[in-house]
Parts: structure tokens; C-alpha cells; sequence
């Protein structure tokens, strides 16, 4: 479940505070403190392939397209 689905959800049993209570106990996603979950990508918020390296923060992805302008050069 992404954390979009989780919300409209919410959104919808409002008027239902019992059921709310309880969906939300076993259904929020948790705040993580470690592992792949932790780490997002500054441009578009994949958490897989994330480059940590140099504080640049991004995913592989857009790594790739910015890398020129953040002064990479590609060898081959």
C-alpha cells in the first residue's frame, strides 16, 4: 500500500471515527529510522537505487539526467 492509497483512505472514513481508529493502528506506514525506506530521492522520491555518495541524495534515474550539470564526466 503506498502512502497516497493510505490517505484518501482516510479521507473517506472521517465520518467513521472507530473504524478510522482502527485502520489507521494497523494500516499507517511507520516512520522508518533505518534501511531502504529511509532514503529518498530529492527530485521525484524513489527510495531504491539511491546514490548517498557526496551528499547528493537522488536516485539513479535522475543522477543520470543531472549529472553533466553537477560536474560528472563520463569515461569510456
Amino acid at each position: 500500500m503506498t502512502s497516497s492509497d493510505w490517505r484518501k483512505i482516510t479521507r473517506q472514513l472521517r465520518s467513521k471515527p472507530a473504524v478510522l481508529k482502527k485502520f489507521l493502528k494497523h494500516n499507517k506506514p511507520k516512520a522508518r529510522a533505518f534501511g531502504i525506506a529511509v532514503n529518498k530521492c530529492e527530485v521525484c522520491g524513489r527510495t531504491g537505487a539511491h546514490i548517498s555518495s557526496y551528499n547528493l541524495n537522488l536516485c539513479r534515474h535522475c543522477f543520470r539526467e543531472l549529472a553533466v550539470e553537477l560536474g560528472f564526466k563520463k569515461y569510456s
